[in-house]
């Protein structure tokens, strides 16, 4: 998908908060992607407001290779730019691919969504005349529209740290509600597919589980109460439960699918992230940990049930009304740490079943079928 950019833009038409930061308007727009998958998700508004901001010009998104087809649903996007980097030596030559690919197509504007000091090179690197973000990790002499990052951006649902970065830096605005995605058809009809191949029950109600996280096992509720949930769906909702997840996690998948008494399907590394969407827009319901999987399940709008131990929902939770958060606040939460520094993981451990299955209840689920 590259459609033409507009070569006339006028500028004039722009709100006045944006034309005095960029004018003239920007023809060719880079948006540099985060490189996790929940952080993707949560940058949503923030990119849509650029795309609203400059309707006409050319966007790419820059992103990681493993997590590109995340935007095959997204029509509002001219070109994606996968990249990967190899370890060692085989990186350096790596990086200067991504420079050189950069380079060549022209941008005239560079939007980091990122932090770090390497996006901020490849962009300065490529020669792009301007470049947003936020001046940290020493990196505010690369760039042209800069700012510290201000209290409401710090304080609150991390969605807002983003919007607020193209605010003080560019001047626009965005909606923090704008969190929406859709699934591709073709990853639909692949993962129908899938399903029509694995599924004991055709006609069961689907609830989708993500056991794991890739943050730690300070994040990861135990794999024997996730296997009593896939159980007792079975038993009182005659649901069938598929374990979703990256590769990496396929064997805590394939640990609570053994667990169970009733089994369940693992799409565990069997999945893009494309691939991943589709199947969560075809499932009734969704519980699992704080993880990407939770915020792609919560901005497709179907019911959410996410279960935090180290992290801050506050920050981080699933941003939809049709979402529910199951937090133990110990004196220690939110440490945010990987592991336990007590090494007893109480905010996860006292976590019941039972809460799941009420808080699905809550959002209607767990009515017999």
């Amino acid at each position: 998908m590259q459609p033409a950019a507009n070569p006339e833009i006028d500028h004039s038409t722009l709100p006045r908060a944006i034309a005095s930061r960029i004018a003239p308007a920007p023809k060719r727009i880079l948006i540099k992607a985060v490189n996790w998958l929940g952080d993707v998700v949560m940058t949503l508004p923030a990119m849509r407001a650029v795309r609203r901001a400059f309707p006409d010009a050319h966007l790419a998104i820059l992103i990681k290779r493993e997590l590109a087809s995340f935007f095959d649903g997204a029509n509002w996007i001219d070109e994606v730019i996968p990249y990967s980097i190899a370890r060692g030596f085989g990186g350096l030559n790596d990086r200067w691919k991504i420079v050189g690919d950069i380079r060549a197509r022209h941008f005239d504007l560079a939007v980091l969504m990122p932090n770090s000091f390497e996006s901020a090179l490849w962009i300065t690197a490529a020669g792009i005349p301007r470049r947003a973000g936020y001046a940290v990790d020493a990196r505010g002499a690369m760039l042209t529209h800069k700012a510290v990052p201000p209290r409401d951006a710090i304080e609150g649902h991390q969605v807002h740290y983003w919007l607020a970065m193209i605010r003080e830096t560019l001047g626009i605005e965005g909606d923090a509600d704008d969190l929406a995605i859709s699934p591709d058809t073709e990853h639909v009809a692949t993962m129908r597919n899938w399903l029509a191949t694995h599924r004991r029950r055709p006609d069961a109600p689907l609830i989708a589980i993500a056991p794991t996280a890739a943050y730690g096992p300070s994040k990861e509720w135990p794999a024997a109460k996730f296997a009593t949930v896939v159980d007792a769906l079975s038993d009182r909702i005659g649901a069938e439960c598929v374990l979703v997840g990256a590769p990496s996690e396929r064997a805590k998948c394939e640990e609570v699918a053994t667990l169970s008494s009733t089994g369940a399907m693992v799409s565990a590394g069997q999945t893009s992230v494309g691939e991943l969407i589709a199947l969560l827009s075809m499932s009734a319901a969704f519980v699992g940990n704080d993880s990407g999987c939770m915020h792609l399940a919560s901005a497709l709008g179907i019911p959410t049930v996410a279960i935090f131990g180290s992290t801050d929902p506050i920050r981080t939770g699933p941003a939809k009304i049709n979402s529910r958060v199951i937090w133990h606040r110990l004196e220690c939460s939110p440490c945010l740490a990987r592991t336990c520094r007590f090494g007893h993981y109480n905010c996860l451990r006292q976590v019941e079943p039972q809460e799941a299955f009420e808080a699905l209840s809550s959002l209607g689920v767990m009515s017999p079928q």
